[in-house]
């Protein structure tokens, strides 16, 4: 198990940032870790790689408890902050270079040529950082993340201030590094993450809400619509009782149903009761991502993931 998070809980005074959660991130997973802001990612982020300390449960990284031996399970994972600080007087190669040398690399020249040849750094490696674009800025943190060939990478925002080509091109280069790495992956544009990632895990308010993989996410998560048009203006009363209905125009409604086949039917013996004039009666099928955020994350979080 390259990353097991047991029972872990933060506590910012009497705000409890993190409140016992638990989960596990296997060898060749690229796992979406998606939280809203201010509600546990960083603080849970930072407590994997050690750089803040539990208030309770454990975090094991590659079989080694970060607490205790903190030293080992960082030589083990390359680390993306959502900050980025790096060295802006210092030229991109130095600056991977003393990066390499802090790890104690051997063969650092290589080293750091390969790490800029993964993040599409060529074009601008002999600048000095602070003369790069934040795209650029991106990139070298990301190489100085991979560049001790880490088995665990822990990578929060990687694609802040990338353009779309940029963001395609990174999207690519961390697919490739999931193959044979541990990939626990922050990001808010939530197409990316179901472009990027096999699993997802959801926080909300320092509680896991949901840890599955996407397809299982999306499929369990899925809803059905049904558009109604109709010629006249009706009243809302006309659909009491019926799932959850929403008017979209004058004459258009919106119902979101498990049961659509039950529901058409409803309608159509509606329509005859009532003489009502229907133009159309469409369905639509399945979900987002970016719905099931919003639907675990502005509810009362819950103690279980839900599956």
């Amino acid at each position: 198990m390259s990353i097991a998070v047991t029972s872990l809980s933060k506590f910012y005074g009497t705000q409890k940032a993190v409140n016992d959660i638990s989960f596990q991130v296997n060898k060749g997973e690229i796992v979406g870790f998606l939280v809203p802001n201010g509600a546990g990612k960083s603080t849970t982020m930072k407590i994997i790689t050690g750089y803040l300390t539990p208030d309770g449960g454990t975090v094991r990284v590659c079989d080694t408890d970060v607490s205790l031996d903190p030293l080992t399970t960082k030589k083990k994972i390359g680390y993306l902050p959502e900050s980025n600080s790096l060295y802006y007087d210092m030229y991109v190669r130095e600056y991977l270079d003393f990066i390499a040398d802090v790890h104690g690399m051997k063969d650092r020249k290589a080293a750091v040529q390969k790490a800029i040849e993964q993040v599409g750094l060529t074009p601008e490696s002999n600048k000095k950082i602070g003369q790069l674009s934040k795209g650029y800025k991106q990139r070298v943190g990301l190489a100085a993340a991979l560049i001790h060939d880490p088995e665990v990478l822990i990578l929060d925002e990687p694609t802040t201030g990338l353009d779309p080509n940029q963001i395609i091109e990174i999207r690519e280069v961390i697919r490739q590094l999931g193959k044979n790495k541990t990939v626990l992956f922050s990001s808010h544009i939530l197409q990316e993450v179901e472009a990027i990632c096999n699993r997802v895990i959801i926080i909300n308010k320092g509680n896991l809400v949901a840890d599955s993989t996407l397809d299982n996410l999306l499929h369990n998560k899925a809803t059905n619509q049904l558009i109604l048009e109709l010629k006249e203006t009706v009243s809302p009363a006309l659909f009491e009782g019926m799932d959850a209905v929403a008017r979209i125009n004058e004459t258009t409604w919106k119902f979101v149903t498990a049961d659509a086949d039950g529901l058409r039917r409803k309608i159509l013996e509606l329509s005859l009761h009532h003489n009502l004039n229907i133009v159309s009666l469409q369905s639509q099928s399945g979900s987002s991502l970016e719905a099931i955020f919003r639907e675990l994350t502005q509810t009362a979080p819950a103690n279980q993931a839900k599956n």
